[in-house]
């Protein structure tokens, strides 16, 4: 279950690192055939592996064959993972979409489109696999049920980010600015996710148990039962729920939330119908276990410290794949639009951090943290013998091999064997304990340590310098390669002169004009250098007003009519200067604080000017 978490997680990754390019693409009808050829192709190929799966099990004995399933399963998903990265990069279905004003408005919503097309693969290798899942488990459960119930589970995960998403749409639809100017920081970034991330650790559980549709288990034996236990073991709580996962069949438990409010322990059926009283009080100690030490608040801190790995490591990464390996020669060897292949190396990036941590530093805690909540037991009760023979029932009755690895979970013979490890000799108890608390420091290390070095590269000067030194790197091989390309030129000369390379700025802006003349941009960034360069010796106004009325005359926009007023400016021609900045202010449409604090500058010194005596 929590591999699903992790394929729809990689898959909104795959979308949301996404830049479209300008490479021409099928039309609408052409790129919608395609899409659903694909989409039969991967059925049918699905369907016939399954198919195959199904007389082996008839001819053999099913216990053999559970693996078989679940690599079965595991490589279609992985297939349908492939298929959304072919429909992303392939097809380049978003496009299909960039007319749709409301999808402007709300990517949020174009986000939800395309992971429903995930989703729907996944119930495509879901309902195929139903016919092996029922002849291996001896189940009952119909394909319907066991194709939402397999959905249901997932779905959760994606909650925290669609309220995110959707709380960034509505912040930049509204009409105030201070929350925008707010979340284009770095600082505002970070508060935001992290209140947010608090908020949603806290109230999600009451959403998701409604998104399960559970319901609260009725007065009785086993509710007192589970009641009493957890008064004995000081635990408060919301509710006790039935869990519906795939009807109820399943025997197993779980527990949710941070907070009294908001926290729920949910019990299956099965669990109930199969297991003793003293077996069901050993799987709600266990689930007091992840309670009382404080598993469910460390996983909040592992998920943070995956989003520091992110921030931390991402530049570093990315400018290692892009400025060492030659993209632009990989671009004619394989005839790849240039930047769809490096939206693809950013997406592999994201996804290859997001698979490592989560897969062996997030899993390994994982681990251990189910033993820890298995030892815990001990705490409560004198021996471990009920969890034990549960263990033993769960094995039996699954159909699952014993010894099945889980990158989650340790097996449930590695977990049966450690318990009479601790049966015969205590000390294996407080090892565990001890285990996880040194494990905790080396991780809380490593968080910071990481933290001061994203922080680094990312907002500070030794960053801005990699930046810098990597990026005019790739621009100058780039340059080599079409050495009368203007927009090169042109983006190197704004690298350069987010560098305060002042000099080199001017040098690559002039060498733009060389080529293409009569590009506005160019003419206004570098009338901007001449007229208020920091290094007195390349300032030259009179360059500078003669490039600015130049981009003033190719193109009417606020940021180059104040570029022209900042020439006649420094040129002492206020007059001509206020004028100027009157009709930048006119063409912004709004966040008008810094076009007004120019105006006044000039009127200032137009004021001023006109109080001097003329000689």
């Amino acid at each position: 279950m929590f591999t699903n978490f992790i394929h729809l997680i990689v898959v909104l990754l795959i979308y949301s690192t996404y830049q479209p390019s300008e490479e021409i693409r099928p039309g609408f009808y052409e790129t919608v055939f395609l899409f659903l050829i694909l989409v039969v192709i991967f059925w049918c190929l699905t369907r016939i592996q399954f198919r195959r799966l199904e007389k082996r099990i008839l001819e053999h004995n099913p216990y053999g064959l559970q693996h078989k399933f679940d690599a079965l399963l595991s490589r279609q998903m992985i297939m349908a993972i492939l298929l959304f990265a072919v429909d992303i990069y392939g097809l380049n279905l978003p496009s299909l979409f960039i007319d749709f004003s409301f999808f402007l408005k709300i990517p949020t919503l174009q986000a939800l489109l395309f992971l429903g097309i995930f989703i729907f693969y996944l119930s495509i290798v879901w309902g195929c696999a139903h016919e092996s899942y029922q002849l291996l488990y001896g189940s009952n459960l119909s394909r319907h049920s066991y194709v939402l119930s397999n959905i249901s589970f997932g779905i959760p995960v994606l909650l925290p980010w669609f309220f995110l998403s959707g709380i960034s749409d509505i912040i930049n639809a509204l009409p105030f600015e201070w929350p925008k100017q707010f979340l284009s920081t770095v600082e505002g970034e970070i508060i935001f996710f992290l209140v947010f991330l608090c908020i949603v650790a806290v109230i999600a559980p009451a959403l998701i148990q409604k998104f399960w549709k559970c319901k609260p288990l009725e007065n009785g034996f086993e509710r007192s039962r589970i009641e009493s236990l957890c008064k004995k073991a000081g635990i408060e709580y919301n509710n006790i729920l039935y869990w519906p996962i795939f009807g109820g069949r399943m025997i197993t438990a779980g527990v949710m939330g941070l907070v009294k409010k908001f926290r729920y322990i949910l019990v299956t059926g099965a669990l109930l119908q199969f297991l003793e009283p003293e077996e069901i009080d050993a799987v709600i100690a266990h689930e007091i276990g992840h309670i009382k030490k404080n598993h469910l608040f460390l996983y909040m801190l592992f998920f943070l410290g995956y989003f520091l790995l992110s921030y931390a490591t991402f530049d570093l990464i990315v400018f290692f794949l892009i400025y060492t390996i030659p993209i632009y020669r990989l671009t004619d060897i394989f005839g790849l639009n240039q930047s769809a292949l490096l939206s693809a190396v950013f997406s592999l990036v994201i996804i290859f951090i997001f698979v490592i941590y989560f897969r062996y530093i997030f899993g390994y805690f994982m681990r251990n943290f189910e033993r820890q909540a298995d030892i815990y037991i001990y705490t409560i009760f004198e021996n471990a013998k009920s969890l034990i023979s549960t263990l033993k029932k769960i094995a039996s009755t699954s159909g699952q091999s014993p010894d099945k690895p889980n990158w989650h979970h340790f097996s449930i013979q590695e977990r049966i064997a450690y318990l009479e490890k601790c049966e015969a000799d205590k000390k294996w108890i407080t090892r565990q304990d001890r285990k996880i608390r040194k494990s905790i420091i080396v991780y809380l290390m490593v968080f910071f340590l990481i933290g001061g070095i994203g922080y680094n590269l990312n907002s500070g000067d030794t960053g801005r310098k990699l930046n810098a030194h990597f990026f005019e790197k790739a621009l100058m091989r780039e340059i080599e390669k079409t050495p009368n390309n203007a927009e090169i030129y042109r983006i190197l000369g704004d690298l350069r002169y987010g560098s305060k390379n002042f000099q080199g700025a001017i040098e690559a802006y002039e060498k733009s004009i060389d080529t293409e003349s009569e590009n506005p941009e160019v003419l206004n960034n570098l009338a901007w250098i001449y007229a208020t360069c920091g290094v007195e010796k390349l300032r030259d106004p009179e360059k500078a007003l003669v490039l600015a009325k130049n981009a003033a005359a190719l193109k009417k926009a606020p940021h180059i009519y104040d570029t022209l007023a900042e020439s006649y400016y420094v040129n002492a021609r206020f007059e001509e200067a206020v004028s100027a900045e009157i009709q930048a202010i006119d063409m912004v449409p709004k966040d008008l604080s810094y076009y007004d604090s120019q105006l006044k500058k000039f009127m200032e010194a137009a004021n001023k000017s006109e109080g001097e005596p003329k000689d």
